[in-house]
Parts: structure tokens; C-alpha cells; sequence
């Protein structure tokens, strides 16, 4: 009984938190899918980000906050998008979607497939795993998915191309972290305004793929 009033009150507490949080309020009155367009956003304004005529994976894109951002930056048709995720997601005009587990590598055969002789400017990832509340178990899955999409980006991407990716702060960040550094020219850590201060997520943002 003890755990299901815990529950209870863990679930009232994030639903007054989301529809009082303003980044909702402003996604909802600027037609975004979600709140997490505004920590993309941020960093694109910081680091000048996506241009018009680029070509950009979105991983784990549903419900589609980032997708509906990149799109108008990249500025179709010369830019082009494709995005995947477990989860359907509602289509997005321009945008190539394919649904698929990313740890499923059938569902990466696909996207190469797709991708064809393409190269690509930048891997973006929202991916975060689903969650327990336990960091010892959350953490090394968050750490996996961003993994998995680090060696994607090295397949993919243009020689100066970019890599931008959420990881749950943890065991196994600090490895992860000193690999991209190795491999880009340039790798800071960001942990956008929008990102909620209780939460252990954050951004590792690379640029300029070394050769």
C-alpha cells in the first residue's frame, strides 16, 4: 500500500509539473510536439547548429519536437531529413520516417538503406531509454543508445560532420565522452535551460569528424 500511494504522489507531483511548465505552455502556443524542442533550440542558437541544404538523422524523433524544428532549418528539398523511432509518429511534411528499435540491426540496415550513398551533417539524438528510477540500471542503458548512435555517426557521416547526443550523467559517461573527443575536433557538454534541473540528462555536442 506504501508504494502505491509513493506512486500516487509521483504522478500527481510531474503532471502539476508538466502543465505548469512554461516550455509546454510555449510548445502548445507555437504548435511544437513537445517541450524538448526547446533544448534543441537553445544549442542551435549557441552553436549555429543546422543550414539550409543539409542532410541530418534525427534518432528517437517521436513524437517529432526536433524533426518540426530541423525541417524549417534545413530548408527542404535540397535539405533533407530522415528520422526513426520505436514509436509511430505522426508524419511530418518532408521528413522520411522510418519506425524501428535502433538496437534492432535489421532497423540499422534499413536506415543505411535509405540513407544510400548519402552523407550526412549531422546524427542527432534524443533517444533516452525507459526509465526505472534506478541509476544503476537507467544510466548503462542511456550510455548503450548513445553508443549505438556514436558508431552509427561514424558510418554516416561527412568528413566535419557533427554528432549531438542525450546521456544520462553516470557510470560510463566519462568513457563515452573521451571516445567522441578522440574522434571530433571539437566536443563540449551542454545542459540546456529546458532540460529540468532534477534530471541527470545532458548534451554531448561534436563537431568536425576527424578523418
Amino acid at each position: 500500500m506504501p508504494k502505491k500511494n509513493s506512486r500516487s504522489k509521483s504522478s500527481a507531483q510531474w503532471l502539476k509539473e508538466h502543465f505548469t511548465d512554461p516550455y509546454v505552455k510555449l510548445a502548445q502556443q507555437e504548435g511544437y510536439r513537445s517541450r524538448a524542442v526547446y533544448k534543441l533550440l537553445e544549442m542551435h542558437k549557441r552553436d549555429r547548429l543546422f543550414k539550409p541544404g543539409m542532410t541530418v538523422v534525427d534518432l528517437g524523433a517521436a513524437p517529432g519536437g526536433w524533426s518540426q524544428l530541423v525541417i524549417k532549418l534545413i530548408h527542404p528539398p535540397r535539405g533533407k531529413l530522415f528520422a526513426m523511432d520505436i514509436l509511430p509518429m505522426e508524419p511530418i511534411e518532408n521528413v522520411d520516417f522510418l519506425q524501428g528499435d535502433f538496437t534492432d540491426e535489421a532497423v540499422l540496415a534499413e536506415i543505411m538503406q535509405q540513407l544510400g550513398d548519402k552523407k550526412v551533417d549531422w546524427v542527432i539524438s534524443d533517444m533516452a531509454p525507459n526509465t526505472s528510477g534506478e541509476e544503476s540500471v537507467d544510466v548503462p542503458k542511456s550510455v548503450y543508445l548513445c553508443e549505438l548512435a556514436y558508431d552509427f555517426a561514424l558510418k554516416v557521416l561527412k568528413k566535419d560532420g557533427g554528432l549531438l547526443i542525450k546521456v544520462f550523467q553516470g557510470d560510463g559517461f566519462d568513457v563515452l565522452l573521451a571516445n567522441i573527443k578522440r574522434t571530433f575536433a571539437k566536443t563540449v557538454v551542454r545542459k540546456p535551460k529546458a532540460s529540468r534541473e532534477r534530471s541527470r540528462e545532458i548534451y554531448i555536442l561534436a563537431r568536425g569528424l576527424r578523418e
